[in-house]
């Protein structure tokens, strides 16, 4: 089963660590980053959505970041 998620955060170095840790645990990239102003908070954000084959089925109370 291919496993998606997208990764979120303020554009800091903490977003790029959780990125990195992310492909450290065999997660890939899946598209191009996203970057965005949000004027209410009045920050950067950013997004990278990454996928991972494992096995067995789907089930919505997964985890996927333990995965």
């Amino acid at each position: 089963m291919r496993v998606y998620r997208l990764l979120t955060a303020d554009d800091t170095s903490a977003f790029c660590h959780k990125v990195t840790e992310a492909l450290s645990k065999g997660w890939e990239l899946y598209g191009d980053p996203t970057y965005a102003y949000d004027a209410t908070a009045g920050v950067m954000r950013c997004g990278q959505a990454v996928i991972k084959d494992v096995p067995g089925d789907y089930d919505p109370s997964q985890k996927l970041g333990q995965l």
